[in-house]
């Protein structure tokens, strides 16, 4: 139980020091160096591409349903954002057509 808590507590304490190591780091006022500025540019629409490739990796086009529910489902978060511009709204939408779509039309 001891060893349980320790690893819990050491868990703990390094998130919370990695969650607010930039602020000790970057104080308010103080710029951040210009390679962190572009990472704070760049890494966002990286990570998400990344997600994007790692979800459709899986896509049998051999096998029913052929990806056809994956792309409906792309298809709407990227037509509903770029109408909408709200990532949340753009994914949680594309995720309950995507869940729709696997349990009940293509089931």
């Amino acid at each position: 139980m001891t060893h349980s808590a320790l690893i819990v507590a050491v868990c703990a304490a390094v998130t919370a020091l990695i969650r607010f190591l930039p602020f000790l780091i970057f104080p308010e006022g103080k710029e951040p160096p210009a390679v962190i500025a572009r990472l704070t540019r760049l890494l966002p629409p990286a990570v998400i591409g990344m997600l994007v490739v790692y979800c459709l990796s899986g896509i049998r086009p051999l096998e029913y349903p052929h990806g056809i529910p994956e792309l409906l489902a792309c298809a709407a978060v990227a037509g509903l954002h770029a109408w909408k511009r709200n990532t949340l709204l753009s994914i949680l939408t594309g995720t309950v057509l995507y869940m729709f779509l696997v349990q009940v039309i293509f089931a």
